[in-house]
């Protein structure tokens, strides 16, 4: 497996998931839009994440990562929201979180050491 692709996995795996929870959503105007944001920030996070590997330089690969973990952090707000606002119950969003905080952890640290190496 080259370097990455495990990230590569991750991401796409967790855009699946996100996918799958949006469709669960009870069918209100707020779940509606809540749904729609979470689904083009989690989608998001894999497709940068792959241009990131594709970038032509470091500094485009750290700003691609930099999108990364602002569309990650994006999706724990969302997912807080249908949490907190009643429109799944927390466990059922808690791996969807979890996931996301790992996703964000793993992006930070890409950055600071491709930044390290500059």
């Amino acid at each position: 497996m080259r370097p990455g692709e495990d990230v590569r996995q991750r991401t796409k795996l967790f855009a699946l998931r996100v996918m799958r929870l949006v469709e669960a959503l009870p069918r209100t105007r707020t779940a509606d839009v809540l749904g729609r944001q979470l689904l083009r920030s989690a989608t998001s996070v894999g497709a940068n994440y792959r241009a990131a590997c594709r970038g032509k330089s470091r500094a485009d690969f750290i700003a691609k990562l930099g999108i990364v973990e602002e569309e990650t952090d994006e999706c724990l707000y969302w997912l807080e929201l249908i949490a907190e606002g009643g429109l799944l119950q927390k466990e059922r969003v808690e791996d969807l979180m979890q996931e996301a905080s790992e996703i964000a952890a793993i992006t930070v640290s890409s950055i600071k050491t491709a930044r390290a190496r500059n």
